[in-house]
């Protein structure tokens, strides 16, 4: 069986049945294909005392970083925590908990210390890989990846998701080439593998080669569309191409349509649509009355802070819709939240000066925006997200400098900027 292949465990509590549906779901997982939530209920109905049905039902609902959702991941473990477990197992449950408390550092520790053990178990590394994307860990993004593929092989299956994952980490971490090529390999041996998909998209933004990934993304809609609970984010890169060409009527269109035309509350969905709406306001693009269904939307999911990350993209869709109230509720929230436990009062040591920022920037106060912006361009990673998307942080404060008339600061960012476009590592 192909969960045999993945480690060399029985899963506690399975029965066949059980374990298939389990191991259908996580193939689909490694395309963000299906509905897996559906999947594991059926196999955790099947067979109650199912460690990782219930552990991998537990990592999608903490995964999203929806704050709606985080009862439904304690609950998880809560129903894990006293069932039999193997040591891998334990491992999982583990992590699961911590997740869930918003430990994510010390999740991340614990699914490592599952990957060392037992590198060819693909959830610990998916998720594990998650973690590092959330915390905004570039090097363990390609290193966790990297460890492991020496015990991976084209023989076993899962193994174009490791290689999708290993390019991802290698453009997060400037080897740009490599990541390419992973990343097409990745695809040829499963196109419908949408996280390889956005990893070499990845590549072509960095790179500026907007017309490739026009056509990269376009020449395959239909393998990383489909069935895919990922897609809108990589709709989102298609938009981001287009933005850079100048094309900003093919951007509203995406916009209005696959990206957020259906206007989604996931929170991964709600972030793209604010940073694409942002960036045309930074460009000086009238983007009409979109701001304020986004910020509808926005509202109660940021009623209280659980991940700063979020609140940013929250942050731009208030100020573009002028919710003054809005925007006072989540400043609010994160006061409250720097003074939990979880990883996310850190994240928040960035996240604050960039809504102040953004508000600022809302308020035509470009000098107060250079202010708040200026200092945190080198420590953006530590709360999170991938290089594209905290581009927007540059963007905005590029554009406040230019008009503040600092003319020496906006040369600088844009020297910055044009010089990590031609870097190569490889």
């Amino acid at each position: 069986m192909a969960f045999d292949i993945a480690t060399p465990q029985r899963p506690t509590g399975a029965s066949e049945a059980a374990l298939d549906l389990y191991e259908a779901t996580l193939r689909g997982h490694q395309c963000f294909a299906g509905d897996p939530i559906r999947n594991l209920r059926k196999a955790v109905a099947d067979s109650p005392d199912f460690v990782m049905a219930r552990v991998f039902t537990g990592y999608l609902y903490a995964s999203g970083t929806d704050a709606a959702a985080l009862p439904s991941a304690l609950a998880a473990h809560a129903a894990v925590v006293d069932l039999p477990a193997n040591d891998r197992e334990a491992g999982h449950v583990a992590a699961l908990g911590k997740m869930a408390r918003g430990e994510l550092a010390e999740a991340a520790k614990s699914l490592s210390e599952v990957s060392a053990k037992y590198p060819r178990d693909a959830l610990a590394l998916q998720i594990g890989q998650l973690l590092d994307f959330l915390r905004g860990d570039s090097r363990g993004l390609r290193d966790r990846i990297g460890a492991a593929l020496p015990h991976w092989d084209e023989t076993m299956p899962g193994y174009h998701a490791v290689l999708g994952m290993h390019a991802f980490g290698l453009e997060e971490t400037g080897h740009y080439a490599a990541a390419e090529a992973t990343g097409r390999r990745a695809i040829d041996l499963e196109p419908r593998n949408g996280w390889a998909q956005h990893a070499v998209a990845h590549v072509m933004e960095m790179q500026d080669r907007r017309e490739e990934g026009v056509a990269w993304m376009r020449g395959a809609i239909p393998n990383w569309t489909g069935d895919s609970y990922f897609q809108v984010h990589n709709w989102w890169h298609l938009a981001l191409f287009h933005l850079g060409l100048g094309q900003t009527d093919e951007v509203l269109a995406l916009y209005d349509g696959p990206l957020w035309g259906e206007r989604s509350t996931l929170a991964y969905d709600m972030v793209d649509a604010s940073a694409l709406l942002w960036r045309l306001r930074v460009m000086g693009v009238d983007v009409g009355d979109r701001w304020q269904a986004l910020a509808d939307a926005w509202e109660p999911a940021v009623a209280e802070s659980t991940y700063a990350f979020n609140d940013a993209h929250a942050a731009m869709a208030f100020v573009g819709a002028g919710r003054s109230d809005a925007l006072a509720a989540l400043r609010a929230a994160q006061r409250r939240a720097a003074e939990r436990p979880g990883d996310n009062a850190a994240f928040l040591a960035v996240a604050e000066p960039v809504v102040r920022g953004l508000a600022a920037y809302g308020e035509g106060d470009w000098r107060g925006t250079v202010e708040a912006l200026q200092p945190v361009r080198a420590t953006a990673h530590r709360f999170g997200g991938s290089h594209a998307q905290r581009d927007v942080i540059d963007l905005t404060l590029l554009e406040a400098a230019r008009r503040a008339g600092d003319a020496g600061m906006a040369a600088a960012i844009e020297a910055d900027r044009a010089a990590i476009r031609l870097r190569v590592i490889d």
